[in-house]
């Protein structure tokens, strides 16, 4: 019976003389790194203590050091002495004075909201004719 052709794939692994080459160059990288390894990570073998050993003396504090008045964190300042809030305007005769209005007193800004939505002008005459709101523009 005749054996069939090889193909490079076979051919390849079964090259005997190069798997040797690449095992050999293995070999030789293992042994190098085997022999640096001390000289690249022997620190890692290091004890703890060892490495902290020079570090049990406490650092010695850093003297304070005066900070000039432009550098230095000025107190708060109470939001009431810059922010003031003066007592509201009077009622508004039209709608359009409604835009921006406000009340201290609960029962004048139920006026403005609508099932805790507050209402505005632009649309709100629109809802109540029942238009689309593709109509509002």
């Amino acid at each position: 019976m005749a054996q069939k052709p090889l193909s490079t794939a076979a051919a390849e692994r079964m090259n005997l003389v190069a798997q040797d080459e690449i095992w050999k160059y293995r070999l030789k990288a293992e042994t190098e790194a085997r022999q640096n390894w001390a000289q690249n990570w022997g620190f890692l073998t290091t004890p703890v203590e060892e490495l902290l050993k020079g570090e049990e003396e406490p650092p010695t504090p850093k003297p304070k050091i005066e900070l000039p008045e432009r550098f230095r964190i000025r107190p708060v300042t109470p939001v009431e002495k810059y922010i003031q809030v003066l007592p509201s305007p009077p009622v508004p005769k039209t709608t359009q004075g409604f835009i921006g209005w406000r009340s201290g007193m609960p029962d004048l800004n139920k006026c403005l909201e609508h099932d805790y939505e507050i209402r505005s002008c632009k649309g709100a005459y629109a809802k109540e004719l029942g238009w689309p709101k593709q109509g509002v523009h």
